[in-house]
């Protein structure tokens, strides 16, 4: 086998471990959490099917590949929830440590292109990366609707926090998704008797 293909095949079993990072948001069956492998596909997945609600300029094949590529620095960082209040300057060095030694794992062009499109998705500067990082937030919104509010409740969240950590990122990348999202967490706190 070549170096490269040597160095891939690594990088590829190096991501295997994204499947036993836990995050907080459970399964929609709430049987169990939501693994970060799976946050990735599925957030992947409603790209491919919201697509149509992306801004003209956004390339979906890029956004899938930004999606797909945003968490795998957690297999060395961790998940940090968005409700848990944790220093996201030390998150970012942990994560952007995590980034140097995954995707330093492969061939220099593959690894100069994957992590610029990781850097790319964290600066949420281009209208990919915004219609990427709207997504990444819409979905576990979505899970917490779905499983009676999920992490809203266990953090005792008011209406006016899930909008405001939810909001501005999701209006960003797609003001369409925020009208319709913000319509379903005003319906959820009108309805709900936990709150």
């Amino acid at each position: 086998m070549t170096t490269a293909l040597n160095q891939q095949l690594e990088f590829l079993r190096t991501l295997d471990a994204l499947k036993g990072v836990q995050r907080a948001s459970p399964i929609i069956s709430q049987t169990r959490l939501e693994n970060s492998a799976e946050h990735s596909w599925h957030v992947s997945m409603y790209a491919i099917t919201l697509a149509e609600h992306a801004p003209a300029a956004v390339d979906i094949g890029r956004v899938i590949q930004m999606l797909l590529l945003h968490d795998i620095v957690e297999i060395d960082a961790g998940d940090v929830p968005l409700h848990s209040g944790q220093s996201t300057d030390e998150q970012m060095k942990a994560e952007q440590l995590a980034a140097d030694r995954i995707f330093g794992i492969l061939p220099l062009a593959q690894r100069h292109q994957l992590h610029s499109l990781w850097k790319e998705f964290e600066a949420a500067q281009t209208p990919d990366a915004r219609f990427a990082k709207a997504l990444d937030r819409l979905q576990p919104l979505v899970q917490n609707l779905a499983t009676g509010g999920g992490t809203w409740t266990e953090h005792s969240l008011t209406e006016q926090q899930v909008v405001e950590r939810y909001g501005p990122q999701i209006h960003q990348g797609s003001p369409a998704l925020w009208r319709h999202a913000r319509k379903l967490v005003a319906d959820f706190f009108a309805t709900s008797e936990t709150f």
